[in-house]
């Protein structure tokens, strides 16, 4: 029995198997790679769903959690924490004028953004959202209610009511289902577990313009493309609209758990003591790791480096669109970038990793790339150079 057959069978009896898992059991990242418990070498371009923003194991940031780890791991919140003041700043100074609250996720901080527009909202009768089909905002209920995907839901209904569907880039729609009972339009600026989705410019400001006139609040779901993935620090920098509320999470601490609502200044005081909180929320731990993150993507240049490496990764990707008559499409931004097929993608994916190569397939057929924003060309190539093999040999 191999090392990894002997972990996963340990595992399969005492975790509950509420995940597909790849039969790989990793130890240990290093970068963009990793490395399973037989010793075997993956490059991975799909670093933990996009968390390991800055490569696994990023050294500056190990050595800010170890050092404040050795001071101080935990303060409850109703005593000041002088590391969430100081990355609180950090994202605001990048973003616009605003406020933060701190969590621990993605799911988290959509749950804070609904609570906030309601606490905004219910004074004057809005209690309902307008949200997109095709988006996932996490698996907590207010998250799941507000993801337009019944997959997610449909087992645990009823969902929490009060929200709107409506087609994902269709402004028009969107104006037909605003009411004055609707609080906020929550929307991704790129569409990730719906399939790299993009909608060009006009389309949020025109829900910008939509909000403005309605009084509703404009909420971006940036967990996946906030904290660098575009190339700006924050996805609504990338399409040009300013909204009124966004939340951040996976790469904001490049694996440390944490999570972030930012609320314009104008609504910030809607969170009054009593109205939400969290136990382990801007822990001293998880502010330094973030903080390191800040430190290492600006000091470093990633985000010119994102730019430059996402328009490699485009022309890669626009190459096997004209090599494989089954690669339909080329999407995305930055390092946010995806290939849609004709064919199913689970099974590309995992030729893929058989060669040592870590990708996504979401919605069945979007074979889906997050890359760290340390990733070289070199290792683009390496990558792409694989995927192409078995793409070539799906076609044969």
């Amino acid at each position: 029995m191999t090392k990894t057959n002997e972990i996963i069978s340990g595992f399969e009896r005492y975790v509950i198997a509420n995940y597909t898992r790849q039969p790989v059991v990793i130890v240990r990242g290093e970068g963009s790679r990793v490395w399973d418990a037989d010793g075997r070498s993956y490059l991975d371009l799909f670093p933990g769903w996009g968390v390991s923003g800055i490569g696994y194991s990023h050294p500056r940031v190990v050595e800010a959690v170890c050092t404040q780890a050795r001071r101080l791991m935990h303060m409850p919140n109703n005593f000041f924490n002088e590391l969430q003041g100081k990355l609180a700043q950090a994202i605001v100074e990048r973003a616009f004028p605003s406020q933060c609250f701190f969590c621990n996720s993605g799911a988290e901080a959509i749950e804070a953004a609904l609570k906030v527009a309601r606490l905004v909202g219910q004074p004057h009768g809005r209690t309902e959202f307008i949200t997109m089909t095709g988006s996932f905002h996490g698996r907590t209920f207010g998250a799941m209610s507000a993801t337009a995907q019944g997959k997610y839901s449909a087992p645990f209904a009823p969902v929490v009511p009060g929200f709107h569907y409506v087609p994902f880039g269709d402004a028009d729609a969107a104006e037909a289902a605003m009411s004055d009972r609707v609080c906020a339009v929550l929307v991704e600026p790129i569409q990730g577990e719906g399939g790299v989705k993009v909608a060009p410019p006009e389309y949020f400001e025109r829900l910008r313009t939509l909000c403005d006139e309605s009084g509703a609040l404009l909420i971006f779901d940036e967990v996946q493309t906030g904290c660098g993935r575009l190339g700006h620090w924050f996805g609504y920098q990338y399409v040009n609209v300013e909204p009124d509320v966004i939340t951040l999470a996976k790469a904001l601490g490049d694996g440390f758990p944490i999570g972030a609502l930012v609320v314009g200044r104008e609504y910030a005081q809607a969170l009054r003591p009593g109205t939400h909180a969290s136990t382990y929320g801007g822990s001293p731990l998880a502010c330094a790791a973030a903080l390191a993150v800040f430190e290492v993507i600006e000091g470093d240049g990633l985000l010119d480096n994102v730019r430059r490496m996402g328009e490699h990764l485009r022309r890669r990707l626009g190459g096997l669109v004209e090599e494989f008559s089954f690669v339909t499409e080329a999407r995305g931004a930055g390092l946010m970038q995806g290939i849609e097929l004709s064919v199913p993608g689970v099974e590309i994916v995992t030729g893929c990793l058989e060669r040592g190569l870590i990708i996504n397939c979401t919605g069945g057929t979007v074979v889906r790339f997050l890359p760290a924003y340390t990733i070289t060309a070199e290792e683009l190539d390496e990558g792409l150079d694989v995927l192409r093999g078995v793409l070539a040999e799906v076609g044969a």
